[in-house]
Order: C-alpha cells, then sequence, then structure tokens
C-alpha cells in the first residue's frame, strides 16, 4: 500500500482514529500540547525505537509529527530509508492548532507552562552566541571573533545537510526534558 509522504490537518484529522500518531518533538515541546493519542519519540531517538515503530506500522500508516513540519519530515525520510512508511502532518501542530483542533496535555491536566519551540532556541542560542563572540571579540580579544564564525559556519552546515547539532544539545537540556516520555 502507498503512504503518501505528506497529509494536510483536513486530511489527516478524518484519519485520525486510524493513524498512529507519533510526535518527534523533544518531551518539553510535547508537554505543551499535542495531538490526541499521539506518542512522543524525540527525533533523536528516533532510529533507537524502530524496533517498536515497525509493528506500529504494521497495525496502521504512521503519522508524524513536529511543531512546523520539518523535523517530521526528516523523520519521515529516516523511517523510510528503515523501509517503515509514514506521512509527515504538514504544518505541525502549529496547523493543527491554527486549525481549531484541539491539543492534549499529558495527564490530561490543564496547559502546562509553554517551551519554545526547538526551531526557537536554536535561533536565540545561535543569535547570542554570535553577539557574545562579536563583543568579546571587540572588548578583549579578537581571537574571541571566532566564536561567531563557528556558529555561523554551523548554521551553514545545519542548512546543507538537514541535521543540527545545536538542536540536538539543546534537546538535553532538562527543561526539554520535563514531562514522561511516551515509548512507542
Amino acid at each position: 500500500m502507498s503512504v503518501p509522504t505528506s497529509l494536510d490537518v483536513e486530511q489527516a484529522r478524518p484519519r485520525l482514529r486510524e493513524l498512529t500518531v507519533v510526535d518527534v518533538r523533544t518531551p518539553g515541546e510535547f508537554a505543551s500540547g499535542h495531538l490526541p493519542d499521539a506518542l512522543n519519540v524525540p527525533l533523536d531517538r528516533l532510529v533507537r525505537s524502530l524496533p517498536e515503530l515497525r509493528p506500529a506500522a504494521g497495525r496502521g500508516a504512521l503519522l508524524i509529527v513536529c511543531a512546523s513540519g520539518a523535523r517530521s519530515d526528516s523523520a519521515v525520510r529516516t523511517l523510510a530509508s528503515h523501509g517503515i512508511p509514514a506521512s509527515s502532518l504538514t504544518g505541525g501542530t502549529e496547523a493543527w492548532a491554527a486549525g481549531g483542533h484541539a491539543l492534549e496535555y499529558p495527564g490530561g491536566g490543564a496547559r502546562p507552562r509553554a517551551v519554545w519551540p526547538m526551531e526557537r532556541q536554536v535561533r536565540f542560542a545561535a543569535g547570542a552566541l554570535v553577539l557574545l563572540g562579536l563583543l568579546l571579540g571587540l572588548f578583549l580579544h579578537p581571537a574571541f571573533s571566532l566564536l561567531s564564525a563557528a556558529i555561523g559556519g554551523g548554521l551553514v552546515f545545519s542548512a546543507l545537510t538537514g541535521t543540527c547539532g545545536m538542536a540536538v544539545v539543546l534537546g538535553r537540556l532538562p527543561f526539554n526534558r520535563r514531562g514522561g516520555e511516551v515509548r512507542a
């Protein structure tokens, strides 16, 4: 059976009960609101979770979700390279919520304090490190400007490869790990 590589919110919503929804955001982002009945398998743990995801894909189609759709597209490509068909939710949880559809929260409780999406955390950290490198280079020693160059090089590498080392590092911080992970 052929599985589309992406579904938009209006295609996914009526099929939600027959799909296994896998959210690849960090546990902190997942705790800030996720699609109903979604499983949390952070992107950096996706390959380790293949033994659990393969049987889930055998029972029905996998719908991979993140905040905006970028990480879920990457996850769909990774799963496909391991022979597991899956679809990405176009626009992610942002599009789901913008469409007026409800999000769930761990424990069924009230909405917790939101964690910034990973893309925003990366932009903030990269910008802060570039400014720090420039300021230290101006006031202490010119060699500190190399910090800014290194961050710029990392961003270019990230764009060319579709990977992000800074996101992996930030994903391991305590506020991105709060809330129990749900395994597939």
